[in-house]
């Protein structure tokens, strides 16, 4: 065999070692913009979901304190009623 036929049989080879290289970081780069990506969308969902929730906590802790007022409005209720009661005992 000639070896101008060897050394364009090395050059083909280290062509296609290199082409695969910077194939295969150009895929690893993609996927991991693609992963880099789809992690932010996951931060960003989980910050509007814990928005939510705190905004669920807070309209619950409202309420919570509404139904203790009303609830103390009512014992009140009840002791003035049971004073004005001549059938109950205090």
């Amino acid at each position: 065999m000639d070896t101008w036929i060897i050394v364009l049989i090395v050059i083909a080879v280290l062509v296609v070692l290199a082409v695969l290289l910077v194939g295969g970081r150009r895929a690893r780069d993609r996927q991991l913009e693609s992963r880099r990506t789809e992690a932010n969308e996951l931060r960003s969902e989980a910050a509007e979901r814990a928005h939510q929730a705190e905004e669920r906590e807070k309209l619950a802790e409202e309420a919570a304190d509404r139904a203790r007022h009303d609830r103390e409005a009512a014992e009140v209720r009840t002791r003035r009623a049971d004073e004005l009661d001549p059938d109950v005992d205090t």
